[in-house]
């Protein structure tokens, strides 16, 4: 038996990296998946990895900062795989430079990605949620919205407002038996670190007491904790996966 039989979820930005870990990971543990991603023919072809594998899947084509596409998907995956057991909303963007260097634009798409869409996520499968008396939401924030780093006070400030955001939906929805928690990855290899330059992520892994950048699978075993019922009394905790980084 899978820890998630009988569940349906929802991960955005699940095409690639993270997400796509996360989605292949509650599939692996018995969940239908919706794969959720502004590129929706990357979000096919990974649902058609996933179907392969003997998972039932959705791929949906959503832009995580427009309102209508985000409960759109919320209202298909409910409607077409039974139920929204579980949202993460995982979908990100990264427009790095020094606070003099960064136009207001990047500061604000990134914002926009992060934490509006995450907000719009959270409260989108909470109206479903609601209605079931039961849910789990993850939020991805990152070890860089506790620490903040150069070149990224767009990125951080979207990242630490996800967690303020993270506590106060927890303590909305508690009573409805709908948990809401975050999780804050390190260096994780995924290709927006494979884009950072060599001497920088160089830097950053020599920070990490484990000595070693992290795998996307291994963020998307902490996803399946919080998702599954092992984690049924928790709700607006922030689980780090960074190896001790910034401990």
């Amino acid at each position: 038996m899978g820890l998630l039989d009988g569940k349906a979820a929802l991960v955005t930005g699940a095409a690639q990296g993270i997400g796509l870990a996360i989605a292949k990971t509650f599939a692996a543990h018995g969940a239908a998946v919706a794969i959720v991603d502004v590129n929706l023919d990357a979000a096919r072809e990974a649902a058609r990895e996933l179907a392969g594998a003997g998972a039932r899947t959705l791929a949906l084509r959503c832009d995580v900062t427009s309102e209508a596409d985000v409960v759109d998907a919320v209202r298909a995956t409910s409607e077409e795989l039974g139920s929204l057991d579980v949202m993460v909303n995982n979908a990100g963007i990264t427009r790095d430079a020094t606070m003099r260097n960064m136009s207001l634009d990047d500061f604000r798409a990134v914002l926009d990605v992060h934490m509006v869409g995450a907000w719009l996520g959270t409260r989108a499968a909470a109206t479903v949620m609601r209605s079931q008396q039961s849910g789990s939401i993850i939020n991805m924030s990152s070890i860089s919205g506790k620490v903040g780093n150069i070149g990224q006070t767009n990125y951080s400030a979207a990242k630490a407002g996800i967690v303020g955001m993270t506590k106060a939906a927890a303590k909305e929805l508690g009573h409805l038996n709908v948990r809401v928690n975050a999780i804050q990855p390190g260096i994780i290899k995924t290709p927006m670190t494979a884009a950072m330059k060599p001497e920088i992520l160089a830097q950053r892994i020599a920070e990490v007491p484990m000595g070693r950048a992290g795998e996307p699978s291994e963020v998307a075993s902490v996803a399946l904790f919080l998702a599954s019922e092992l984690s049924s009394y928790m709700t607006g905790t922030v689980l780090e996966v960074s190896g001790g980084r910034h401990i």
